[in-house]
């Protein structure tokens, strides 16, 4: 079963807390996209699309949509100002000279290690990687945002990835409906976790082992 939009605006605003004003940031399709609308309106970020967008700003209101303003999903955005357009070339650019900040993107399975497996299924709307191999690998940070499991209830949260991967040892946090891990040279460390779940729900939907930080930040919106 897919997120409710509960659960998707709490990630986001979770992953929100982790941008600074000023800061280049790019948004990837799905759970990302609605980052934007949880930060403080008066803290400046230039969101960044592949597709050639710096300064997006958040999803427009129903009926305001501008047919030709897009982010890299295809989603309708709106523009803040002081925003720009330019071809998909500079946008990726902008990615290979390390100038995005944070990248925050969906994944279907991150390891212990920090691997990132989020290739779409072939036949799909979106057929492939996109630009998330480069941003994996030039971003100054990587944030995934996903649900804790797939539809069949199997942990996106694992040892080893068994789906193809689009970087290796590249994610710094994760964060789910239950749980924000960040990931370190020891493996994962939860940080925070979100009511109303508790360490042993974790534990049991999580595939690999993690160890516990000494002060667990509880989070109820």
């Amino acid at each position: 079963m897919g997120l409710g939009v509960n659960f998707r605006n709490t990630i986001a605003r979770r992953a929100a807390e982790e941008i600074r004003d000023g800061m280049v940031v790019n948004l990837g399709i799905g759970i990302p996209s609605l980052v934007p609308n949880h930060l403080p309106k008066n803290m400046m970020v230039m969101f960044h699309a592949e597709n050639g967008i710096t300064g997006m700003g958040p999803s427009p209101e129903k009926g305001s949509e501008v047919e030709n303003l897009c982010n890299a999903g295809g989603f309708p955005v709106t523009l803040n100002q002081g925003g720009s357009y330019c071809d998909s070339a500079v946008a990726f650019g902008m990615i290979r000279r390390g100038r995005v900040d944070i990248t925050i993107l969906g994944s279907l399975q991150v390891s212990a290690q920090g691997d990132l497996a989020n290739w779409i299924v072939p036949g799909k709307k979106v057929p492939g990687m996109g630009g998330a191999m480069e941003l994996a690998q030039k971003a100054r940070k990587v944030i995934v945002l996903m649900n804790h499991c797939d539809k069949a209830g199997n942990p996106k949260i694992v040892k080893s990835c068994t789906l193809p991967l689009t970087s290796a040892t590249c994610v710094d946090m994760i964060i789910t409906e239950l749980a924000v891990f960040k990931v370190t040279s020891q493996g994962l460390l939860l940080t925070d976790l979100f009511a109303p779940y508790d360490l042993q729900i974790v534990a049991n939907k999580t595939e690999c082992d993690f160890t516990v930080s000494d002060t667990i930040r509880k989070i109820s919106y």
